[in-house]
């Protein structure tokens, strides 16, 4: 699906500033660790901040909010989680491409789920020149039912699930659009050649929990919606209630 100029102004404005806070948390944490790479952030370069929405006080307003409970429905049905949510930044003139992937391959191998929902929120106008993601459709990937194997990247950390000719379609968007395809579609985004960051806030939804082989979450559990209906409490959403994420490498 891609929609438009579909977050209202004021949520987008507040999406970019929360950005710039969580921007600043991870180059701290990096100062404070004498660390330039931590998994796939690459300082300056490239960013992926991972699960930190219980540190702001508003960005459930949007993760839990009508709008992203009815783009996740039509895609997943009446039942809803929130499964993982990250920021995604690439530095102005030098933000690092990312090599074609499948989502579902950064779970695990051998953990078995059904395909979850990827929503890419662009904070900014994207296109070519600043790495705006590309897609390869099911039917040019062979991605409808396959998760591939993904051998990893030296260098970059990335996982890569395909090495074929095809480019893929880029996707040119502006700022306040959803871009929403499936843990199974390949893509892949761009160096970002422009004077300005590329942003990206990116929350991802399952239809049903999604589980280690050892029954525990592989990541957030966080139900958003049951039969059709928004039953996400902020007031009672605590780390110790659902459980804190995994430490991912």
């Amino acid at each position: 699906m891609i929609l438009p100029w579909v977050i209202p102004a004021d949520r987008l404005t507040m999406l970019r500033e929360e950005c710039a806070y969580f921007l600043g948390y991870c180059d701290a944490q990096l100062d404070a660790r004498g660390s330039q790479v931590e998994g796939l952030t690459n300082r300056g370069k490239c960013y992926f901040i991972n699960n930190r929405y219980r540190l702001s006080t508003r960005l459930w307003q949007f993760i839990f909010g009508s709008l992203m409970a009815e783009v996740a429905q039509v895609a997943l049905g009446p039942d809803v989680y929130l499964f993982h949510e990250q920021w995604v930044i690439k530095g102005a003139e030098q933000g690092m491409k990312f090599a074609w992937h499948q989502d579902s391959r950064y779970v695990g191998k051998h953990i078995r789920h059904k395909p979850y929902l990827t929503c890419w929120c662009p904070l900014d106008d994207v296109g070519e020149a600043n790495g705006t993601v590309y897609l390869l459709p099911h039917s040019r990937g062979g991605t409808r039912h396959t998760v591939f194997d993904h051998p990893r990247q030296t260098g970059t950390n990335d996982l890569v699930g395909y090495t074929g000719a095809d480019l893929g379609d880029p996707l040119t968007v502006p700022a306040g659009s959803i871009v929403a395809f499936t843990s199974y579609n390949l893509h892949r985004s761009g160096t970002n050649t422009t004077n300005q960051m590329r942003r990206v806030y990116l929350p991802q939804y399952s239809c049903e929990p999604i589980l280690t082989n050892e029954g525990r979450n592989w990541a957030l559990s966080v139900s958003v919606v049951k039969n059709g209906k928004i039953v996400y409490d902020h007031a009672t959403d605590t780390a110790e209630k659902y459980g804190p994420p995994p430490v991912k490498s």
